[in-house]
């Protein structure tokens, strides 16, 4: 057993564990403890997780790990159920990160709740809250969106709907698709504050910080490397008189139903929805 490495029985249940998204030293002790003890292994990538026990010394011991991710066969949901029925823990593992955070674990941690079965978390690593700890956006409100819709038009209607929250919003994106992104955000709001997070914790850690069209002017068309998480500053509050409400509803009744665009500068300034869409009318008649 490795230095330091609880031998511990664990308590029964599902353990949901955070690993590295990065750097493989990025595990906290007690996850340890918990791979250790685990009566069962259970991960989205078997491979990945035995790397990740090989590189800090916690044996198999005769322990095979399961292979479980929103597509598995039921019976692999069944078996990890018997064994926590029969007192048994299991620890799972999403490929990096946290469980369940834009990562397989939902559909299990569910079942075993609905089985009367308990369900543990074992905190750590999360690139949501990596990329806001280095952003540079407020981070007394934020939503996260998951990841980007791959079709244009589902995006843009996506992000249209996003571009009204009061809040910082975090998206994960692919790495080749983050130029595409940023070509449709800037459709919505060029001007917005952003970052562009990469390579999290890893050697070549970077942030591109600025509006949304300077930094999209610094990604090359094919995109970028390394995994990406988009982080958007709150929208800025619009001033209410009605040249301004004009203003914002001309950059989008070309690209929007009036409703629509109604909304989404009723949001950014503050103004009720009636007034914006009475204004929004009266353009659309002259």
């Amino acid at each position: 057993m490795a230095a330091g490495i609880l031998g511990s029985r664990l308590d029964p249940g599902l353990h949901l564990v955070a690993t590295p998204i990065g750097t493989a030293r990025d595990i906290t002790l007690r996850a340890l403890d918990v791979l250790n003890a685990a009566d069962v292994l259970a991960a989205e990538d078997t491979r990945t997780l035995r790397h990740l026990m090989a590189i800090h010394g916690i044996p198999l011991r005769g322990r095979r790990i399961l292979a479980w991710h929103d597509h598995s066969p039921e019976r692999t949901t069944e078996l990890i159920l018997a064994t926590i029925a029969e007192g048994g823990g299991v620890a799972y593992c999403s490929d990096a990160g946290t469980p369940l955070v834009a990562d397989p674990g939902f559909a299990l941690a569910r079942a075993v709740s609905a089985a009367g079965g308990r369900v543990h978390a074992v905190p750590g690593a999360s690139a949501l809250l990596a990329a806001l700890t280095i952003a540079g956006q407020p981070t007394d409100r934020f939503l996260f969106a998951g990841f980007a819709p791959t079709a244009q038009t589902a995006r843009r209607r996506w992000l249209a709907e996003l571009a009204v929250i009061a809040a910082t919003v975090v998206i994960f994106e692919s790495p080749r698709r983050v130029r595409e992104l940023l070509d449709d955000l800037c459709e919505v709001d060029s001007s917005r504050d952003i970052s562009v997070c990469r390579e999290l914790t890893k050697k070549f850690e970077e942030v591109l910080r600025g509006t949304v069209a300077e930094v999209r002017d610094l990604v090359p068309d094919d995109g970028l490397r390394g995994e990406v998480v988009v982080v958007l500053g709150p929208p800025a509050r619009l001033a209410v008189d009605d040249d301004a409400v004009r203003d914002a509803l001309r950059s989008r009744l070309d690209r929007m139903t009036l409703r629509d665009a109604s909304t989404q500068v009723a949001a950014l300034t503050g103004r009720s929805r009636k007034d914006v869409y009475a204004v929004a009318l009266a353009m659309k008649e002259e």
